[in-house]
């Protein structure tokens, strides 16, 4: 083999270790589940709200159950993946168990507010700690368990910065919610039942506008940031 020779094939291995990664769209779809699971992630949820407005807690707990089951149903009949499916169901379960209980529809909603300010400060507290909760997501999602970007100290700023990002948008996005529960019950214990009514339809109308969107936007932010970060050229060592 000639030294020119030797050159040319010297490239092939870099888009052959690029095409490992996978492509910003896969790892947008994988993540969200595609249109079909964001759909039917929000159907649970939408029936919930929609049979409480127009009738009673009960039939809306069984409801919105019965329909996250349904889903689940449909996916394992269609041997298709049924994570997201299994997600959303044990949600709506454990919400729709609360609310069964105490017999208080805002109940419905509490277990995804809790869930959320833990999931916020836990992402605050990693990234304190230089630990990004982001970053080791990654490793587990995309990098097929490889954490070499602890050694990149670019790509450890940069996992630092997006847990941070994505810890103050989830507490903000969960206080939007926390605020609309306090305040349904606040005019409930005041006798305002109608002013309670319409904060626990804001209630639910604020867990789906606050629910995938803001995630599919800091997915999208973080996917682009570390695939840029990562195809930058290192500076050159100093001489010596």
């Amino acid at each position: 083999m000639t030294t020119g020779q030797h050159r040319a094939a010297q490239p092939e291995s870099g888009p052959e270790d690029e095409e490992q990664l996978p492509t910003l769209a896969e790892q947008m779809a994988d993540q969200l589940g595609g249109w079909r699971g964001l759909v039917e992630s929000s159907i649970p949820v939408v029936v919930f709200v929609v049979a409480n407005v127009v009738g009673e807690l009960r039939p809306a707990v069984i409801a919105s159950v019965a329909v996250a089951l349904v889903i689940a149903g449909l996916r394992l009949a269609q041997r298709r993946p049924v994570r997201h499916a299994v997600n959303g169901l044990f949600g709506v379960a454990i919400g729709a168990a609360i609310a069964w209980r105490t017999g208080d529809e805002r109940d419905f909603y509490l277990p995804g507010i809790l869930y959320g300010i833990g999931y916020g400060l836990a992402l605050l507290v990693s990234a304190a700690v230089r630990q990004p909760l982001v970053g080791w997501i990654w490793s587990v999602l995309v990098a097929k368990g490889r954490s070499e970007w602890r050694d990149d100290p670019r790509l450890v700023r940069t996992f630092t910065g997006l847990t941070v990002l994505w810890g103050v948008v989830w507490l903000a996005k969960v206080g939007v919610q926390a605020a609309l529960y306090l305040a349904a019950r606040h005019f409930d214990d005041a006798g305002n039942e109608a002013a309670a009514a319409n904060m626990e339809t804001a209630l639910g109308v604020a867990r789906l506008a606050l629910g995938y969107p803001p995630y599919a936007l800091l997915l999208l932010i973080t996917v682009w940031t570390v695939r840029r970060v990562t195809r930058e050229p290192r500076p050159a060592p100093l001489p010596g």
